[in-house]
C-alpha cells in the first residue's frame, strides 16, 4: 500500500509566507519547505521564533528531518535552512539552476570575492524531475522556472507544492520581473503543474487575501483551471506575458528583498564576519 503524506503547515503573518512540514506518520523521516527566520528590516536582527515552532513540532512528533527544502531563492523572507539544520539535521536541498541566480546577484551585489557561484551552500541541488525519498514517501522535484531561473515544485504523492508559481485563483500568478525571470517560461511552468490530475492538491507559498476572505493556503488543479485570475483555461501564453509585463511594471520591490536574496543564496547562511567582527548585508543603490 503506498503510503499517504501527513502536513502541517505554518504560516508566518509578518511575510505571508506558509512554511510545511511533510512526513508520514509519527517517529518517521520528514521534510521542511520553505522554512522562514524572522528578520526586522529596522534593526538588522534576526530571530528564530518562526522557525523554533517548527523544531518543537518535529520534537514533539519524534520526527527525523531527512530534507530541508527551498522551492527557489526567495525575495520576500530569509530562509531558515540553515538554523533548521544545525537545530536538527537534514539535507538543504534546492533546484541545480540556483547557480545562475548565484552569478546573477553576486554581480548585483558585489560579493566578496570568493563567494561561490556553484550551488555549494547547498548540500544538494535537484537535476530536472529528479525523485527522492521522504523516508517511505515517494517525492519528485518538477523543475517551474519563470519567476526565477531556479524554482522547483516537489510532488509528494497526489499533493505538489509549488512556490511562488501560482497563488489562490483571487490573487493569480507570480511576478517575472525579478533578474532572471521570464513569463513565457512561467506560463509554461504552470501550465505543466495544470496538467496533473484535476484532484491535485496546490500547497501554496505565500497568501495576499483580499479583504472579503482569511488566509489561504490549499488549492487545486481544477480550482485553479477554473478560476485562476490569471491563467485559468482559455488563457493563452501571449495574453498572459501582456499581463505579466503590465502588471510587474506597477509592482513595488518585496520589503526584504535585498537583505533576502544576500541570505538565501547562501542557504540561509549569513555572510562572513568583517575585521571588527560584524557581518554586514549590502544595500545596492539604483541597482534594482
Amino acid at each position: 500500500m503506498t503510503p499517504t503524506p501527513t502536513i502541517h503547515a505554518f504560516f508566518d503573518p509578518a511575510t505571508w509566507t506558509v512554511s510545511y512540514v511533510v512526513y508520514e506518520t509519527d517517529g518517521s523521516p520528514c521534510a521542511i519547505i520553505d522554512p522562514v527566520l524572522d528578520y526586522d528590516p529596522k534593526s538588522g536582527r534576526t530571530s528564530t521564533a518562526s522557525a523554533d515552532r517548527i523544531v518543537d513540532f518535529i520534537q514533539a512528533h519524534q520526527l527525523s528531518v531527512a530534507w530541508i527544502l527551498e522551492t527557489h531563492a526567495h525575495a520576500d523572507h530569509v530562509s531558515a535552512a540553515a538554523y533548521l539544520k544545525q537545530q536538527l539535521g537534514g539535507i538543504i536541498a534546492i533546484g541545480e539552476h540556483i547557480r545562475t541566480v548565484q552569478t546573477v546577484f553576486k554581480g548585483v551585489f558585489n560579493l566578496e570575492a570568493d563567494f561561490r557561484t556553484d550551488g555549494g551552500q547547498f548540500d544538494h541541488l535537484f537535476t530536472a524531475d529528479e525523485p527522492f525519498q521522504i523516508g517511505r514517501l515517494a517525492a519528485k522535484a518538477l523543475f517551474v522556472p519563470g519567476h526565477t531561473p531556479a524554482d522547483v515544485a516537489y510532488q509528494v504523492g497526489d499533493n505538489v507544492f509549488v512556490g511562488d508559481t501560482l497563488f489562490m485563483p483571487d490573487v493569480g500568478t507570480a511576478r517575472c520581473d525579478f533578474p532572471g525571470g521570464n513569463a513565457p517560461q512561467l506560463y509554461q511552468s504552470i501550465q505543466r503543474i495544470l496538467s496533473l490530475p484535476e484532484h491535485t492538491t496546490l500547497w501554496l507559498c505565500h497568501d495576499y487575501p483580499p479583504t472579503e476572505r482569511d488566509v489561504c493556503w490549499q488549492s487545486s488543479v481544477a480550482a485553479q483551471r477554473a478560476a485562476n485570475l490569471h491563467v485559468h483555461d482559455g488563457i493563452s501564453e501571449a495574453e498572459f506575458v501582456a499581463m505579466r509585463a503590465e502588471r510587474d511594471a506597477g509592482l513595488a520591490m518585496p520589503v526584504l528583498i535585498l537583505p533576502a536574496v544576500q541570505l538565501n543564496i547562501r542557504a540561509g547562511e549569513l555572510p562572513p564576519a568583517e575585521a571588527n567582527g560584524t557581518r554586514y548585508l549590502k544595500i545596492p543603490l539604483n541597482a534594482l
